[in-house]
């Protein structure tokens, strides 16, 4: 692949910029800060795009690269890939996606993959590389190894990086460690303490004793609803038979009247009979005393008899005597005392005559008489009376056993017909009925009993329904921890058989194509390369011994960096497509010697290959220039 030409409208301090490639060497010239490393940037944005993210740096490149005013924030490149396809792509750097165009200028944009946060991967599906390979590869930013007093060591750390894991920046200890202390802190181990994972496996545990614990109250629960479904049964049956206890008693207090009237009638019958029997007892008396009386009185009642014509004779001679003294003498005062005389003999035999007794006849014979006649309406009374009586009895037992069978008729079917016939045949409903309000008053209290249970357990239940909310949440965190751990442990797996892949296929490789490389730019000076485990990175020093690259000085340190990123960038190891080698102030700190070797190798190793060598002195042009070096210049 080979860049041809770039179109810049604005990108950070670049505008109305266009710049044409060679296919091999090219030198980008120009001071500090006029733009060289924003012309890099600018080639690698038009293949993957401008980040809004920080990505561990200050300000996202998108930010960075923004013009400060409202003007046109696009450009355009134009490559060539080494099957002789062209395409020229435009983007927009405030849209995602660009737009692609091929030889023939037709846009093509759709027949590449889209991602929904990157955009268009078009570059990546022609070259087959991911932007952090890009920029860790195929391009050597400025100032990337610093020559300070760590140098060395830094540089030493990328030369394993990159012989271990393929990329300078990724160390395959420090991810291992990264990806054990991650989950460490994050997920924890077996044998960690206060982590997640432990956390919640305590936890879980806790609660799984709790429910062991609360689940003896479900089943205490159902055992109480059962017996207060089977006392409220009994309650209501009980009920039912008080119900018709009640009922019965209704009947029976009935019936109690009924008998009540005829014992009424009973008794009156009696009362009858003791009436009939005291004056039948009275008549026999009476008979003998008028016997006696009607003797002794026999002269009392003729005089009495008498009396009456005795008193009207005497009256009538009085009365002649007075009228014949009133016509002899003639003399008022003798006839007034005679009046008084006669009167007086009349008056005393007047009360003569009212001081006898009365005649008993009369009375005698009433008595005799209305005894008679009330003894035979007492016994007809009586008569009536049994027959009321064995009417009323008939009539009571009828409405009972009717009232009865009612009550029977009414509860068949509701209660069993044996309960309403031991009530029925019960002697005493009112003892019966005293005993089931009793013993429904004893159920009632069960059931508050119950009720008081109940109230106790359902808060322990409650807890257990969150417990059990709570474990379930417990067991989607833990499985979650438990997919990360297995992600962790996986992705070590993974990266663990990578680096014996690499150390055993790729990592020859590299160290032949480094050994090649090393040998060329220091003159045949540093020959054969290895990686040890225990030692690191070793090299063949002159003598034929190997010795640790601790040793050698800072800027052969640097060659050999140079040259393992160099060997990096082979097609076979990273890319569909021989991309174009790129380096920004990557020999800043080399003398003239092996800056001269390492552009007489990049030159002859590499002859069809695209170089961009950007450089803020004129070092490598002079070089060029005396070694008849053919390049392309590109002053900023």
């Amino acid at each position: 692949m080979k860049i041809k030409n770039l179109k810049i409208n604005n990108f950070g301090k670049l505008k109305n910029r266009e710049i044409n490639f060679d296919d091999h060497i090219n030198i980008i010239y120009g001071k500090n800060e006029s733009g060289k490393s924003t012309l890099l940037k600018f080639i690698i944005a038009m293949f993957y795009g401008l980040s809004k993210n920080k990505n561990g740096k200050d300000i996202p490149d998108y930010e960075k690269f923004t013009p400060w005013t409202d003007e046109d924030f696009s450009g355009k490149i134009k490559y060539e890939l080494q099957n002789g396809d062209s395409f020229e792509v435009f983007r927009q750097f405030k849209k995602k996606s660009p737009q692609i165009y091929d030889k023939n200028l037709n846009e093509i944009s759709k027949q590449f993959n889209i991602d929904k946060n990157s955009g268009n991967r078009f570059f990546i599906d022609q070259t087959g590389v991911e932007e952090d390979l890009f920029s860790s590869t195929i391009v050597s930013f400025q100032d990337e190894v610093k020559l300070d007093d760590k140098a060395q060591s830094t540089l030493i750390q990328k030369l394993s990086n990159l012989m271990v894991t393929g990329e300078d920046t990724v160390s395959f200890n420090r991810i291992m460690s990264k990806l054990n202390k991650r989950e460490l802190e994050e997920i924890g181990t077996l044998r960690s303490q206060d982590r997640p994972i432990n956390v919640i496996t305590k936890r879980m545990k806790e609660i799984q004793d709790e429910k062991e614990y609360l689940s003896n109250f479900v089943g205490k629960k159902y055992d109480l609803e059962e017996t207060k479904q089977n006392t409220e049964q009994e309650i209501k049956e009980e009920e039912l038979k008080i119900e018709i206890l009640k009922k019965i008693k209704q009947v029976e207090d009935k019936d109690e009247l009924e008998k009540e009237k005829i014992r009424i009638n009973e008794s009156t019958q009696k009362e009858y009979e003791k009436k009939i029997n005291e004056l039948s007892n009275q008549k026999t008396s009476t008979n003998i005393e008028d016997k006696e009386n009607n003797t002794k009185s026999s002269k009392d009642v003729k005089f009495i008899k008498g009396l009456p014509i005795k008193i009207v004779l005497i009256s009538i001679i009085a009365i002649f005597l007075l009228l014949s003294v009133f016509a002899i003498k003639n003399n008022i005062l003798t006839t007034i005392l005679s009046v008084l005389l006669v009167s007086s003999v009349l008056f005393t035999l007047y009360r003569q005559y009212k001081k006898k007794p009365e005649l008993p006849m009369p009375q005698n014979i009433n008595n005799l008489e209305n005894q008679s006649g009330q003894i035979e309406i007492f016994r007809k009374t009586k008569e009536h009376l049994e027959k009321e009586r064995a009417l009323l009895e008939d009539e009571r037992i009828k409405n009972k056993e009717y009232a009865l069978e009612a009550i029977r008729n009414e509860y068949l079917g509701i209660v069993p017909i044996k309960t309403i016939n031991d009530l029925l045949s019960n002697k005493n409903a009112s003892e019966y009925l005293e005993t089931i309000q009793n013993r429904l008053s004893q159920k009632k209290l069960k059931i508050q009993s119950i009720g008081l249970d109940q109230n106790n357990i359902t808060p322990k239940l409650e807890n257990l329904a969150s417990l059990e909310e709570e474990y379930v949440k417990l067991e989607e965190q833990y499985e979650i921890l438990k997919n990360q751990k297995e992600a962790i442990d996986l992705a070590k797996q993974e990266i663990e058989n990578a680096y014996y892949n690499m150390k055993k296929q790729i990592t020859p490789k590299f160290t032949n194509t480094l050994s090649k490389i090393m040998e060329n730019i220091t003159q045949g000076k540093y020959k054969n390369i290895k990686l040890d485990e225990q030692d690191g990175i070793m090299v063949e020093v002159e003598n034929g011994n190997y010795a640790s690259i601790e040793y050698l000085s800072i800027g052969t340190i640097e060659q050999l960096y140079l040259s393992l990123r160099l060997s990096a960038q082979d097609k076979e190891n990273i890319s569909k497509e021989i991309l174009p080698i790129m380096l920004d102030e990557a020999f800043s700190y080399y003398d003239e010697e092996r800056l001269q070797n390492i552009l007489t190798f990049l030159n002859n190793e590499y002859p069809n290959r695209q170089i961009l060598i950007f450089t803020c002195t004129d070092r490598e042009k002079d070089i060029l220039n005396k070694m008849n070096i053919p390049y392309n210049l590109v002053t900023l």
